[in-house]
């Protein structure tokens, strides 16, 4: 069978719910023709971008399972190396002409430098006749989600409630995979040079495993997600994030298991708070097109560009090594550092001490997660430090200051998940591991707060009073 049709790859990583893939199937089965797939690597754009060696290794280990599933349907898979994005408009005009591809098909990505990407190899695949196909984006709701007035949401709550309208309007049944098109292909043997290692005990490169921790999480704790979320020690989340950031996961075969299990218990799918959660991440990503500033690491709110971050070194330093003396903020830096995962409240909690207490500029906690995180995803990461440091849409009000101790008593009252990650508290009861006295610290070879939690809280609100008006 003539291969014509060619889909490429990026972070969708699946063959399941991919409008990419099943538009160009259905396309070149009508023709009598086949399709291929090619996913670019580009590990220096990667590095560049701040992406962590996890997420690469996690993508490695993706790449190879997808390569056997696609081969066990006759499809092949080739890899293009290409270090920046910039070497792609050739590297892919190549590739079509030397194997005669007529069509190439792809989801849209959103922030502004994969746009750009993308316009190029378009235009210089269009100048050797070759059509390009974009189908949506890795959206729940794929078309842009306006108020009555034709313009974005800056606000979460109304865009939940169009997003709800517009969700009820469209067809939500997952796509298909391809069908076989030929006889199974051999077995391809891939090997990375660029492969890091990562946590693959808590997130193998599988993706039937990561259906079966989606439909798991969803008949076992989805129904009791809001109350039992904010506990990091309580293994309550779906830590499906990494297989979504990559796309080994479509996030309506996540609304999919959502109504399912909702149906099942005879309670309302769009009640569901991890939906919501889901829809935060549709928020974000649509943000990232309609201003793309946001990729350019700039705040949403212009007038925050006039705060002076203090950006200790030494106490920027503490924070990443999970050495700042405050026992919750040193757990979760720690456990970042451990796993390349990080529980959703503490990443709040984390970055809202990095951006109020350490008065540090977020685009550098931005980034030191980005560069940690197995899941990390620029919209969502980028949405959440302007969130915590009141730069952003819809952020939190700039004198709102999570205490660390307070969060810590609140959300670990046992200090079960503080032991787990500084092992040196362990012996402190329950009551002294929050803030444990000069003595405990001293006996634990445990530092002293890197600062001092009111008169911090103060200056930082303070700045930003500095801002009315302008």
């Amino acid at each position: 069978m003539k291969i014509e049709h060619l889909v490429w790859l990026r972070n969708d990583l699946r063959c399941l719910d991919n409008p990419a893939l099943h538009s160009a199937s259905l396309e070149a089965n009508a023709l009598n023709r086949g399709i291929g797939v090619v996913v670019t690597v580009t590990p220096t754009q990667w590095s560049e971008h701040n992406e962590s060696d996890a997420k690469t290794g996690l993508r490695a280990g993706l790449i190879k399972t997808l390569a056997k599933t696609l081969a066990a349907l006759g499809i092949p898979l080739h890899i293009i190396n290409a270090e920046t994005f910039d070497a792609l408009p050739d590297a892919m005009t190549a590739f079509c002409l030397d194997h005669g591809i007529k069509h190439l098909w792809f989801n849209r990505d959103l922030p502004i430098h994969e746009q750009q990407r993308d316009h190029s190899v378009c235009e210089q695949l269009h100048k050797h006749q070759i059509k390009t196909h974009t189908l949506s984006a890795d959206l729940i709701v794929p078309q842009a989600v306006f108020s009555q007035q034709g313009t974005p949401f800056k606000v979460f709550t109304p865009f939940f409630k169009r997003w709800l309208t517009l969700l009820a309007q469209q067809d939500i049944t997952p796509l298909p995979a391809p069908e076989s098109q030929a006889d199974p292909l051999p077995e391809p043997s891939l090997n990375f040079t660029w492969e890091k290692p990562f946590r693959e005990d808590l997130w193998p490169a599988d993706h039937d495993i990561a259906k079966q921790k989606l439909w798991l999480f969803c008949h076992h704790k989805e129904r009791h997600y809001q109350e039992s979320r904010d506990y990091p020690v309580q293994p309550a989340t779906s830590t499906l994030s990494p297989y979504l950031a990559l796309g080994a996961l479509g996030p309506r075969q996540c609304l999919e298991a959502i109504i399912y299990t909702c149906n099942q218990e005879e309670r309302r799918w769009q009640d569901s708070i991890w939906l919501k959660e889901l829809a935060w991440r549709d928020f974000y990503r649509q943000l990232m097109e309609h201003f793309p500033f946001l990729s350019m690491s700039r705040p949403f709110k212009q007038e925050t560009n006039a705060l002076l971050w203090r950006n200790n070194e030494a106490e920027f330093t503490a924070w990443c090594e999970g050495k700042t003396g405050f026992p919750i903020i040193d757990a979760a830096m720690r456990q970042l550092n451990q796993t390349g995962w990080m529980h959703n409240r503490l990443r709040m909690v984390t970055a809202s001490f990095f951006t109020k207490l350490l008065f540090a500029d977020w685009r550098k906690g931005e980034a030191y997660f980005m560069s940690q995180l197995i899941d990390g995803e620029f919209a969502a990461n980028n949405g959440g430090w302007q969130w915590s440091a009141s730069t952003g849409c819809d952020a939190a009000p700039y004198f709102r200051v999570f205490n660390p101790t307070r969060q810590s008593q609140t959300y670990d009252k046992s200090g079960d998940f503080i032991k787990r990650f500084v092992p040196e508290l362990a012996t402190l009861d329950a009551k002294s591991i929050h803030n444990p006295s000069p003595e405990q610290r001293k006996q634990c070879g445990y530092p002293e707060p890197v600062i001092d939690y009111k008169p911090a809280r103060l200056a930082a609100i303070a700045a930003f009073d500095e801002l009315k008006g302008r």
